[in-house]
């Protein structure tokens, strides 16, 4: 099936050219461009896209905002969001994640990992730029108090060693791989350790992981 992305950005010449990068890759096509964040929120909400990138700064309300209106705690129906922006600071990062967004890429990523992303986000796995993921992990776990150890929230042994494999950035094709299982089996027990430990994404659960001595 045919991935629909939405583009958010408010400069026509980065539209332009993912447009062209999404549009010549197979299985991918852009349905709707916003050039600022009202506009992305409209759209989005009218077209129901598979994937949504959102630029950060924008005119009307910037994409952290619309990022919130689309997939946060309080959307009932979330969308997929991915941030894609020039700007590389923790609090952008930290905002965009905790606000709903599934990924997190610098415009300079380059094509691959732009597609990666989007085909990513559609799976419900996450993604977030190389060179800033320890770091970003290295904040949620400074920035939070701990949570309670994996006895208390009833981690399986399984679900443990498959939140590990997460906190290294294994996707769920990989963690099948290295646990000898099915790739539904994992997303399986992935939905399971989601509900008990009340995140909602993998970052989340990496971060959680990060927090709590989980991530070795």
């Amino acid at each position: 099936m045919t991935i629909r992305v939405l583009l958010a950005d408010d400069q026509p010449m980065v539209r332009t050219g993912f447009r062209y990068m999404l549009d010549a890759e197979d299985g991918i096509e852009v349905v709707g461009e916003a050039g600022d964040g009202l506009e992305a929120v409209r759209l989005a909400e009218e077209l129901r896209p598979d994937v949504v990138l959102m630029d950060i700064r924008m005119p009307g309300i910037d994409g952290l905002e619309a990022t919130r209106r689309l997939a946060g705690p309080q959307v009932e129906q979330p969308l997929r969001v991915v941030v894609v922006t020039t700007f590389d600071l923790d609090e952008y990062v930290h905002a965009a994640l905790t606000g709903g967004a599934v990924g997190f890429l610098l415009k300079d990523a380059g094509p691959a990992l732009l597609m990666e992303a989007v085909r990513a986000a559609d799976r419900g796995d996450a993604l977030v730029s190389p060179r800033i993921t320890v770091r970003l992990l290295r904040h949620f776990a400074a920035a939070y108090t701990p949570e309670p150890l994996r006895s208390e929230v009833g981690l399986t042994e399984r679900e443990s060693d498959i939140v590990r494999s997460v906190a290294r950035g294994a996707t769920n094709t990989e963690v099948a791989e290295e646990l000898y299982v099915t790739v539904s089996t994992v997303k399986t027990h992935l939905a399971r350790v989601q509900e008990k430990l009340g995140t909602r994404n993998r970052v989340e659960i990496a971060a959680w992981a990060h927090r709590n001595g989980l991530a070795g």
